[in-house]
Formats: C-alpha cells, sequence, structure tokens
C-alpha cells in the first residue's frame, strides 16, 4: 500500500469518526436541513383558526419539526385528532419529537391516567418527549414541594419508559427562586433521575432569571435534552423578539450544544411580532441556519 493511500484511508477513518460524535441535532441539519423546531405556542393567536394553514406555513418557513401544546387527555390538537394531526404534520415533512401536557392534576393528586393518555398520543405523533410546560404557583411553595415535584416526575418518567418515550421538564423564572441556598430548578436537577426526566431549558427564561445556561451546562452536563430559543426585545426585557434581533448571544450557547446534551431545539416566540407572526418565524429559522448551525 502506497503512503498517499495509507494517508487518504487514515484521515477518511479520522473524519468517520469526528461524525460519529457529532451531536444528534448537527447530523440532522447536516444530513436533511430540518433540525429546526418551531413551539406551536407561537402561533397561539393564528392556530386555533386554522390549524392546516399554519402547519403549512411554519414548513414553509423552514422549520422541519414542531412542538406541540394544548391536548388533554380524550381531546384533539385545535379540532384534529391525533391520528389527523399526525397525518398532517406528514404531508408537511413535520416531525413531532415533543409536546407540552398539562401535569397539574397529575402533580397533585398523583393519579397516572393524564399521564397514560399522554403516553397514547405522543406514540401516535412519534414523539420521545412528554414535557411537563408549567406548574401553578400553589404547587411550588417551598423546596419540599419541588421535591415532591421530583418524585412525581420520577414516577411518570418510569410508566414512560416502559413505552420507550420519556418525561421532560421545562422552566420559566420562577423555577429560579431560591430555597435554603437551591434554586427550584437545582431541586428538580438534584432530586430526578436523569435516565426517567429529562429538561428543556427556556434560553429566555434563564437570561431573565440572570442564570446564563453556559453556568448550567458545566454543573448539569447532560441534562438538557431540548431547548426553548427565544430572544429577549432590546428595549423591553419582558418581550420577546425574533432571534438574533434581541440581546442574548446564542453563538456560545449552540457551541456547547453537546455538553448540554441537547437533541431539539424549538423557536418560540410569545409576542411582539414583526410585522406579522409569519414574518418573525420565518426571520427566526433563516437567522438559526445561517448564523447558529
Amino acid at each position: 500500500m502506497t503512503n498517499s493511500r495509507r494517508d487518504f484511508l487514515k484521515n477518511a477513518i479520522f473524519a468517520a469518526a469526528g461524525m460519529a460524535v457529532l451531536p444528534q441535532w448537527l447530523n440532522a441539519t447536516e444530513k436533511k436541513g430540518k433540525a429546526v423546531g418551531i413551539q406551536l405556542y407561537t402561533l397561539k393567536d393564528v392556530i386555533n383558526n386554522n390549524v392546516k394553514e399554519v402547519i403549512e406555513n411554519v414548513a414553509k418557513a423552514g422549520y422541519g419539526e414542531v412542538e406541540s401544546y394544548g391536548y388533554v387527555p380524550k381531546g384533539k390538537f385545535w379540532g384534529l385528532t391525533p391520528v389527523e394531526f399526525k397525518a398532517l404534520l406528514d404531508q408537511h415533512g413535520l416531525k413531532a419529537p415533543s409536546g407540552h401536557y398539562d401535569f397539574e392534576n397529575y402533580i397533585e393528586t398523583g393519579n397516572l391516567d393524564s399521564i397514560k393518555a399522554y403516553i397514547d398520543v405522543a406514540k401516535t405523533l412519534d414523539s420521545k418527549y412528554i414535557t411537563a410546560p408549567w406548574l401553578a404557583t400553589k404547587l411550588r411553595k417551598n423546596a419540599d414541594d419541588y421535591k415532591a415535584i421530583a418524585e412525581k416526575l420520577n414516577t411518570a418518567g418510569e410508566l414512560a419508559k416502559k413505552s420507550g418515550l420519556a418525561i421532560a421538564y421545562h422552566n420559566h423564572d420562577f423555577e429560579f427562586k431560591t430555597f435554603d441556598g437551591k434554586t427550584g430548578l437545582e431541586l428538580l436537577l438534584n432530586q430526578t433521575d436523569p435516565k426517567l426526566v429529562s429538561f428543556e431549558l427556556d434560553l429566555y427564561w434563564a437570561e431573565h432569571a440572570q442564570n446564563h445556561p453556559l453556568d448550567l451546562f458545566v454543573k448539569y452536563p447532560g441534562r438538557f435534552k431540548m431547548w426553548h430559543v427565544k430572544d429577549m426585545n432590546k428595549l423591553n426585557r419582558n418581550d420577546n423578539t425574533e432571534v438574533g434581533n434581541g440581546t442574548i448571544d446564542f453563538k456560545p450557547i449552540f457551541k456547547k450544544a453537546a455538553a448540554s446534551g441537547m437533541e431539539h431545539f424549538f423557536v418560540e416566540q410569545e409576542n411582539n411580532y414583526a410585522p406579522t407572526i409569519y414574518d418573525s418565524i420565518k426571520t427566526s429559522c433563516t437567522y438559526i441556519k445561517s448564523k447558529l448551525i
């Protein structure tokens, strides 16, 4: 074997090894260009009127994944059954790796019926994650409350794991309130089993609470399997804006995607659209594809 041939093979092996360790989201982006996701709550003002038009426009804006919200047991997705909603996503080449589902009744009562219903829906949508999006104030008043929540998440995680799924928890800013030196988010991270419960880090709310995502990645490597990518308005930090138009520097955050454990991320914008909702989601998607991935 000649030296040139030997060097070629060696370099090819190294290149293949390098591709093998790329984060899942980057591999998907490079191969398909469809790794950018959107939380459909971004389109809350229009999705109830015509979900089919919304999903079509999401695909046209360049997105490849969506995260659902609003489903309740025996309910529908904006008038569509889970089977119909899945068919609509398939029609436009969209995947739904995660959905937001109401966990409050389960946290209060411990009754797993709602979690079982969510598992059935998630399997219909070919989702992986069943995500708890919000907890009422009455459920999270002190450290013991957060520990009890963590226990419930572990139990739900055990049930989901049997179906090949996973439970995740999505934060706002209230989880960064401190109880005896630990934030609510830290209590949840410390008390949940990483094999059963993942976390969806809302980058905007972390920054809003003055907790930098990079510090969380260092302290809890691999725990944040999903992100919400939401920018902070320059004039009013309580408002959102299109990704790339605000104050959050996403470039160093995306560079640490592997340390985070990130598999999927979802653009979210809850207000302050410019000039329309569809313009805003297109602007965010274009910026992410051109500047971040």
